[in-house]
């Protein structure tokens, strides 16, 4: 996290286990909401009355839940908007089928892998690709 908040733009290890020595697709997907809740804290936090929600803090008291609260459910979305890391209290995650974090993962990469491929270039584009590689190959193999 403190690369990240100091401005650094590239994470390395997303997706590693053992110091590297092994990927997981899910850890993947895990670590790239991680990096999200990073790049979103990166940008600060606003403070103002709406978001200080000064009376729901003297009405509950310092100390204690604010969990129960409308307000803040209502404030609860506009954090970062991670994938797979599940926010929901413990009632609506039992309902939702109790899932932890690398069976979500898992569904999120099997949703990935089935998903059709498609390219962000055009058909010119990959064609003036592949012919590069070619004549590249060509040339290291004389």
């Amino acid at each position: 996290m403190l690369p990240s908040l100091s401005g650094a733009s590239n994470i390395y290890g997303a997706g590693m286990l053992e110091l590297g020595m092994s990927m997981s697709l899910e850890q993947l997907v895990i670590d790239n909401d991680i990096i999200g809740m990073f790049r979103f804290a990166k940008n600060g936090i606003q403070v103002d009355e709406a978001n200080l929600d000064y009376e729901s803090i003297r009405e509950v008291g310092i100390g204690n839940n604010f969990l129960g609260l409308r307000e803040t459910m209502m404030n609860i979305g506009i954090t970062s908007k991670p994938t797979v890391l599940d926010k929901l209290m413990y009632d609506p995650w039992m309902q939702n089928g109790s899932k932890d974090t690398a069976d979500l993962a898992h569904e999120k990469v099997m949703e990935i892998l089935q998903a059709p491929i498609s390219s962000p270039l055009t058909e010119a584009q990959a064609k003036a690709l592949d012919d590069l590689v070619e004549r590249r190959a060509k040339e290291l193999s004389n």
